[in-house]
């Protein structure tokens, strides 16, 4: 089967596009319109590093990074408290005096930490969680970033 029309033969090609440049309107070429300053070539939003108007969501993601990291640690995950009304119901969740890390040593001790600002300050119910896991025979502490997770695992290690 041959096929007989403009893209297969050049004499009909040559006059179709003389007739187009004379005759016919061309239509402008599109673009891709450009990305908006805050994303990125795809499209997504361009994530932008945290400043320190919340030291305390910043010191808590260098404090689960080095519990997360240390050889001592079996695991840790952040515990979310707080409260939230869904439909007519009010949800509580965690509970007063909850660290915002909960987690487990290898050696099987449970680990609290509650992460704080540097002017940052223990609620009462915080300091009682808190004594209750070191009672009990597992490791508590305030950390204000990954220097106070490092030494005091590292004197919860020693003999």
């Amino acid at each position: 089967m041959v096929r007989n029309d403009a893209n297969t033969n050049p004499h009909r090609r040559a006059e179709k596009v003389q007739m187009s440049a004379t005759t016919l309107r061309v239509a402008p070429i599109r673009t891709c319109p450009a990305p908006a300053a805050d994303t990125d070539l795809l499209g997504d939003e361009i994530q932008t590093p945290r400043t320190n108007s919340r030291p305390e969501a910043a010191a808590l993601v260098e404090v689960l990074q080095a519990l997360r990291t240390h050889p001592a640690v079996a695991w840790a995950e952040r515990m979310n408290t707080g409260a939230a009304r869904v439909g007519n119901r009010f949800i509580r969740f965690g509970w007063p005096g909850c660290p915002d890390v909960l987690g487990q040593l290898k050696d099987g001790r449970l680990l609290g930490v509650e992460v704080k600002a540097q002017a940052g300050r223990l609620r009462p119910e915080q300091a009682l969680f808190l004594e209750r896991i070191r009672c009990a025979g597992g490791v508590a502490f305030v950390a204000r970033d990954c220097r106070d997770v490092l030494r005091t695992l590292g004197e919860a290690q020693a003999p």
